[in-house]
């Protein structure tokens, strides 16, 4: 049975996992989308206002080099994680991309995207230990939490 399923993404090795999860457990007749929030800070490269401090302003194309190869990492971490599900045998338009800009923060727009149809959502942990993430908290945890009727896969 075709599932919708949603992977969320970033550059570290646990998304990696989540993707490569998804393409040996569940069947190729499902329907992915691989799902990235990445935070606005680009807007700070476009600013050009005499309230910026100096020291800033000396500092900003250093600060938007940064964010241009972060955004470079999100996008070779997505073209991995599609090409592995390729490579499972799920069809190319079954997989989609889609890259968001942080609203509310990350795990929330996790959550607000995997109410939008999705029969699972599936996302590599970090694996902190119980009382740091108790103090802490955690992207996958405050997803669980905030998640309704949509099953959460864990994947370490």
């Amino acid at each position: 049975m075709a599932k919708k399923i949603l992977i969320a993404i970033d550059d570290s090795e646990n998304a990696q996992r989540a993707a490569a999860f998804v393409a040996q457990t569940f069947t190729p007749d499902s329907y992915i989308t691989l799902f990235s929030v990445v935070p606005d800070t680009a807007t700070i490269c476009e600013m050009d206002s005499p309230e910026l401090t100096p020291y800033f302003v000396t500092q900003q194309s250093s600060f938007c080099t940064i964010e241009a190869k972060k955004r470079e990492l999100i996008e070779n971490a997505l073209t991995h994680a599609k090409n592995d599900l390729l490579a499972a045998g799920f069809a190319a338009e079954a997989l989609k991309t889609k890259v968001e800009a942080k609203k509310k923060g990350i795990a929330q727009d996790i959550a607000a995207e995997a109410q939008a149809g999705y029969d699972v959502v599936v996302l590599g942990r970090r694996g902190i230990s119980g009382i740091k993430e108790f103090f802490l908290g955690s992207i996958s945890q405050k997803v669980i939490n905030a998640v309704k009727d949509v099953s959460v896969v864990f994947v370490n």
